[in-house]
């Protein structure tokens, strides 16, 4: 998934990833940065803040946004 996918998933929901961030509870900034840095690369998250971001963000659009989450939403 691209992070244009992501937002297209999350306006077909009447979202965005501001809403998102405020629903959830995380920095704006941050879930942007998670975005960038994680969706449709190569490189593994590290730190439980960004596992999280991506979890919710994967149950938010309601399909794995990154590979390694295909069991990690519900």
């Amino acid at each position: 998934m691209t992070p244009n996918q992501i937002r297209a998933r999350l306006l077909e929901r009447n979202s965005n990833i501001t809403r998102f961030s405020n629903e959830y509870g995380y920095h704006t900034r941050t879930v942007h940065q998670v975005v960038k840095r994680h969706v449709n690369t190569s490189r593994v998250p590290r730190g439980i803040l960004t596992w999280k971001i991506l979890r919710d963000l994967s149950k938010a659009v309601g399909e794995p946004v990154i590979d390694d989450l295909n069991g990690l939403i519900d």
